[in-house]
């Protein structure tokens, strides 16, 4: 209620379902079938990512004047930079949708049917140039369903149980990572491995858009259309809100020292450690990575949700971090990887469900928060970009591999440290 000058009362006016601050908790069943289509986006990324790509670099190398891992590359870099844009222009996209299935689950259906397209047509590449523009669609429909599937989380989940349906996202992810590989391992040649994908892809967001309706955006709440404010909008000025500028520069941070870490994993066994079998090596730290970070992601986001605190968590957890990258320098075994890839699993578990769970409690308009997590998100694939150009002088003329691992630990230590000037969350 409030009061007008003349002491009497009128009710305030409520903002619409679409654009409420949610208080009715979800279930299990929408938790469970928003995690699964989350997982079956990250199946039509990582197959070929991790495997199929690869294999078709292999075969195009050959008397094109480029090696496969130039090839692989570029094709790559090329699909990191359409998702760089992608992810918030889908996200302001569906903040903006009327229709009446919903502001997201049109995009989620639309991006997951075409990304699926996309997969077989990049099955079907014969040389670099279709591999890359394949690849290019595949980022870019992809990126429409994950920039809905992340901003259905705000639109419908209370802040009290933001961490754990983060944590389940999470987890999806990983084992999403893992689908991938293992559908484009076992499906039997490269066109095989992209049908699976495919289809795993488009099955997987099924019980999400036909089971659990979506939020509708009425038009007379939508404001009015014109392009120099909808593209101003994806400047997020950090003195206006600086809440959400520190959360995104400490993501930023904690990404670009996991990604140093990965990055020349390979090359430290192989050139540091002379472990013998370094591909068995690179295997065996990714399944131990795995595991304790599967252990923690959920559990770290109930944890956060029960005492109604994020930025301990991800202080520590980001502390936890920088610890084991620092011992991939200083203590530079076998051993010594093993622990620390087992360190930073529990780091990043914690990290993963818990500072979504911190980005979404500073979002600042919820008219914009598929656009606003979308720009977040950026944060995450920025660093695939950042770091090599920040790697490869470091290894080659500044010191090698103790001194990148020094460094990615002081990066991630910075961004554990930034969380403090956080002031809108406890």
């Amino acid at each position: 209620m409030t009061a007008q000058d003349d002491g009497t009362e009128t009710a305030t006016a409520r903002p619409p379902a679409a654009l409420a601050e949610p208080v009715v908790p979800v279930g299990r069943g929408w938790t469970a079938a928003l995690s699964l289509a989350n997982g079956a986006i990250w199946v039509g990324w990582f197959g070929p990512l991790q495997i199929l790509l690869a294999s078709q670099a292999g075969d195009f190398a050959p008397g094109s004047g480029m090696s496969k891992e130039t090839m692989l590359a570029w094709v790559t870099g090329a699909g990191a930079v359409v998702s760089l844009f992608a992810n918030p222009l889908f996200g302001a996209l569906s903040d903006r949708t009327t229709a009446r299935p919903g502001r997201r689950t049109p995009w989620i259906v639309a991006g997951a049917a075409g990304g699926a397209l996309s997969l077989l047509l990049l099955a079907r590449a014969g040389g670099v140039w279709s591999m890359a523009v394949g690849w290019c669609l595949v980022q870019l429909t992809l990126n429409a369903a994950f920039a809905a599937v992340t901003a259905a989380v705000p639109d419908r989940v209370p802040r009290r149980q933001r961490g754990a349906v983060g944590g389940w996202l999470g987890a999806a992810q990983i084992l999403g990572v893992v689908g991938g590989t293992g559908l484009a391992t076992v499906a039997g040649g490269v066109g095989a491995g992209y049908a699976a994908c495919a289809v795993f892809t488009v099955a997987g967001v099924l019980p999400y858009v036909l089971r659990h309706p979506d939020l509708r955006l009425s038009a007379d709440d939508r404001p009015p259309w014109n392009w120099r404010g909808f593209l101003a909008g994806f400047w997020l000025s950090p003195r206006r809100y600086p809440d959400l500028g520190w959360a995104w520069l400490t993501r930023f941070l904690i990404n670009l020292s996991n990604a140093l870490v990965l990055l020349y994993l390979l090359y430290y066994l192989r050139d540091r450690l002379h472990y013998a079998d370094p591909d068995r090596g690179v295997l065996i730290l990714t399944a131990v990575n795995s595991l304790t970070l599967m252990a923690t992601v959920v559990a770290g986001g109930v944890w956060s949700d029960r005492v109604g605190r994020r930025k301990p968590f991800v202080v520590w957890s980001g502390v936890l971090m920088a610890v084991a990258t620092a011992a991939l320098a200083g203590w530079q075994t076998w051993p010594g990887a093993l622990v620390a890839a087992a360190v930073l699993g529990v780091g990043f578990g914690v990290f993963t469900s818990v500072d979504f769970a911190l980005m979404t409690d500073v979002l600042p308009k919820a008219l914009d928060r598929g656009k606003d997590l979308g720009v977040v998100n950026v944060a995450n694939a920025l660093p695939q970009v950042a770091a090599p150009a920040l790697a490869a002088p470091i290894v080659t003329y500044l010191g090698g591999y103790r001194v990148l691992y020094l460094v990615a630990a002081v990066i991630g230590l910075a961004g554990a440290v930034l969380v403090g000037r956080i002031r809108g969350v406890d």
